[in-house]
């Protein structure tokens, strides 16, 4: 075989293999080509390959030497800049892989594509280069091999030009499978419950499916699904079946103004939530002000015989409320309960223990109070209840039908959720994401147990924008006041948690710092005993390693 034939082989697999790897990160950053290239350029090891250089050089170097010398075989200098180029695109190990690239079909696509541009740029490039010099056949392998680490270092650039490329295809995909879901939800006639917020609609979403299916027959969106093309799986995938639903109940999540306006024009909801409006996410909002504004569409979108549902102790969901629209709104509250009369759903006389939580709920409509209990723990999810309490009664279930539920309710998939290891070790997973008032909260349970170590396991908040240092670190401080030990995740990430820590005069012995969630676990396994409680607080994606 042609030796410049096998040089190019091996920089066009290194080329397919980094396309394959940094595809993980593209699906992750939701085929979003300004995401995905504001997190390629965010560190430089994630474009600048300092290793395959290095490698060329000294083979630059070791050609020079060999060249002065006399031993400017042609053998040699294949042995040379072929060794070069396999340890040129050998892949670094991978620190840590939480979510796998997912092999969909739009995936697939979009690999297809960006292997197809990065086959024909190696051998365009190398054409080019080739016809534009005159050098002999031994000086043509080191002209092979820079012009393969140049489109090596290019190749990440393959898939947002690939994600161009297939913009037509994928956009009428797109379009087909919008119009077959919204023609699947006519005919199935559901009425759509409608939620988003900051934080807490997941759990809000879980709650109101739980209560309703008491006596209705409710589908809620699975996980987070809560994009436009995943609502669309659901419809297409579940409610396509034949089934009948009563109520549909459909959490909206958004990065950017509009895109819940997008949701609510397919599913066309009825009832709307807004649980609160924070920080979390305001990387890619950019203000509170356009998150609040993403947030309101979901009322915007409701007919004028819509209900909307808003969290009266968020002061910017408040203003929402106050905007006057629909006629039928209904408040929920238990930080201002007795104070704000006219809010319909309120609770007070809040106890929280490590057995859950207990308080009563009034319905100043009807005039009628009722003891609720549950198990859930965490303040916040008070909020989530009386939300989930209040669309409730407008369907006409009482508010003692409402409680029987209540008491049965199991925390969402990560979200706080508690058990106890064989050890005799508490964990308290609240691993699925953080938010400055959830942080807290989750803190404030781990305070409840005190037999033992309580432990905080975290990688800090992200995605807080100009706000999440000082978040951080606040959240350090705070954590300083009630863990007993605190192990942080990642040592560049953790910097402003750190120091809050040290600025509430925490025991550094008492602080420990790794690299990996790997080996924190690692590390609780090892020290902690039975009475001892662990909290497991966020669990960044892989773009943040």
């Amino acid at each position: 075989m042609d030796p410049i034939l096998i040089l190019v082989l091996i920089w066009l697999v290194g080329i397919l293999l980094r396309i394959w790897r940094l595809a993980r990160f593209f699906q992750l950053e939701g085929y979003m080509t300004s995401r995905y290239l504001r997190w390629l350029v965010a560190k430089p090891h994630r474009y600048i390959l300092s290793r395959s250089a290095i490698f060329v050089g000294v083979a630059m170097l070791a050609a020079l030497v060999l060249d002065f010398s006399g031993q400017d075989r042609e053998g040699i200098y294949l042995l040379v800049w072929g060794a070069t180029s396999i340890l040129g695109i050998w892949p670094e190990p991978v620190k840590e892989v939480k979510q796998k690239l997912a092999l969909t079909q739009r995936a697939v696509r979009l690999l297809a594509t960006a292997f197809v541009v990065g086959i024909v740029v190696l051998l365009v490039a190398v054409v080019i280069a080739q016809a534009s010099t005159s050098l002999s056949q031994a000086a043509d392998y080191g002209l092979v091999v820079a012009v393969g680490l140049v489109v090596y270092h290019l190749c990440p650039l393959a898939l947002p030009l690939a994600n161009q490329i297939m913009y037509p295809v994928e956009s009428s995909l797109r379009r087909v499978f919008r119009e077959r879901a919204r023609r699947t939800l006519q005919r199935a006639n559901p009425t759509v419950i409608g939620i988003t917020g900051s934080y807490g609609k997941t759990s809000t979403k879980e709650f109101i499916a739980h209560i309703l299916n008491g006596r209705y027959r409710a589908l809620p969106t699975p996980k987070s699904y809560n994009t436009l093309m995943g609502v669309c799986i659901v419809i297409n995938n579940e409610l396509a079946k034949g089934e009948p639903y009563d109520y549909f109940i459909v959490e909206m999540g958004a990065y950017i103004e509009g895109e819940i306006k997008a949701i609510c024009d397919l599913t066309r909801p009825k009832i709307s939530l807004v649980t609160a409006v924070g920080p979390q996410h305001l990387e890619r909002f950019g203000s509170i002000e356009s998150t609040a504004r993403a947030k309101y569409e979901i009322i915007q979108a409701l007919p004028p015989d819509g209900v909307g549902v808003f969290n009266w102790d968020d002061p910017l969901v408040r203003s929402m409320y106050e905007r006057g629209y629909p006629d039928t709104r209904i408040g929920v509250t238990w930080q201002n309960a007795g104070h704000a009369t006219h809010i319909r759903v309120q609770a007070s006389n809040i106890r929280e223990s490590a057995d859950g939580l207990a308080f009563d709920v009034l319905d100043t409509l009807m005039d009628e109070q009722r003891p609720f209990h549950t198990k859930l723990v965490g303040r916040h999810n008070v909020t989530n209840i009386l939300m989930a309490t209040a669309v409730a009664l407008h369907l006409d279930m009482s508010l003692g039908e409402i409680a029987m539920r209540v008491a049965t309710l199991d925390s969402p998939e990560h979200r706080l959720q508690r058990r106890t290891l064989p050890g005799g070790m508490t964990v308290i997973d609240d691993a699925y994401s953080a938010n400055p008032v959830g942080a807290r909260g989750a803190l404030d349970v781990l305070a409840l147990y005190d037999d033992g170590r309580r432990v905080l396991i975290t990688p800090g908040m992200v995605e807080l924008g100009e706000l999440q240092a000082q978040e951080n670190q606040k959240l350090g401080r705070y954590a300083a006041g009630i863990a007993t030990d605190i192990v942080l995740v990642g040592i560049e990430q953790t910097e402003p948690i750190q120091r809050g820590v040290l600025e509430a005069g925490f025991d550094t012995e008492h602080l420990h710092i790794f690299d990996t969630r790997e080996e924190a676990i690692a590390w609780f396994q090892h020290e902690l005993a039975a009475g001892d409680a662990v909290l497991f607080l966020n669990d960044l994606p892989d773009t943040y390693l």
